[in-house]
């Protein structure tokens, strides 16, 4: 992959960077030095953890991204649940524990700023975004931007948790009208239904699923339309964070094809995997 010879690191844009579920999907790229990280997260005491641990090509805004408008803040028992959006009470009473998660502790006024407003935002090729249901309005509020990424990791809602939260549909319709198409399902949360307890384990024996984080990418069936550079950023993405050997594949022939690096550069890849590939029944190890 070094090989692309790409003009600058990947710039991967963090929208909700609070790191309550483990470490994010670009971990292993940013460890090895091979992107860069500009992340908003507006709890203070979440933005001061990421600030003492951030690297070198970190940086961390105490922004709330939205649509450039004040709204309540409704911080919750569970830190993961805090939202611009009111708890379902009534929803959250029928998945066992979430009554208590979504118990809201206290509310303050926050200011919003749009995606397309942050002028120091700089370049943008992988937007991860959890911002418990507002991804919707900041994927509204950020064409402009989002027209330069190749790549958007989101999470997405199958059953609504809070009161007109925009679910799965409605965030696929948009992105997808923003010319992204899902990729692959990075996870998967699944939820016990209440009030049933098997076993005597209350997260056991269940199948609803509530939450997905969805990798969205710039169609592959139009990767001409792309520049150059774009199409070496998703490559590298699709390598390095999802493991994607097919679209790393499509992305690299789509490059060779515009002339920008020759045609060995699919073998070399094959190598470097340890696997054999082919394209079109040529194996590209010949």
């Amino acid at each position: 992959m070094d090989r692309l010879a790409v003009e600058r690191l990947t710039a991967v844009v963090d929208i909700g960077a609070n790191p309550i579920d483990g470490d994010p999907p670009y971990k292993d790229m940013l460890t090895a030095g091979l992107c860069t990280v500009t992340g908003f997260e507006p709890q203070a005491e979440a933005l001061t953890a990421l600030l003492e641990a951030a690297g070198p090509n970190e940086r961390y805004l105490p922004h709330a991204v939205g649509d450039g408008g004040e709204h309540e803040l409704k911080v919750t028992w569970m830190n993961g649940m805090t939202s611009l959006f009111e708890p379902d009470v009534r929803r959250l009473s029928a998945l066992n524990e979430f009554a208590r998660y979504g118990e809201v502790l206290r509310r303050g006024t926050v200011a919003t700023k749009r995606l397309d407003d942050l002028d120091d935002l700089g370049p943008l090729d992988l937007l991860k975004i959890d911002v418990q249901g507002s991804e919707l309005t900041i994927f509204q509020n950020g064409r402009r931007t989002l027209a330069g990424a190749v790549a958007v990791h989101t999470e997405v809602s199958f059953v609504p948790l809070y009161e007109g939260q925009p679910l799965f549909g409605e965030v696929d319709a948009e992105l997808r009208a923003q010319g992204f198409l899902p990729h692959t399902f990075a996870a998967i949360k699944k939820w016990p239904i209440a009030p049933g307890v098997l076993d005597g384990n209350i997260f056991e024996h269940h199948q609803q699923v509530i939450e997905a984080d969805v990798a969205y990418v710039k169609d592959f069936g139009r990767l001409e339309v792309l520049e150059a550079e774009q199409v070496k950023h998703l490559a590298l993405l699709a390598h390095f964070v999802y493991g994607s050997t097919d679209l790393v594949v499509r992305c690299l022939v789509q490059l060779v094809s515009d002339g920008v690096v020759d045609e060995q550069v699919v073998a070399d890849y094959g190598a470097a995997i340890g696997r054999s590939l082919t394209t079109n029944g040529v194996r590209s190890d010949r």
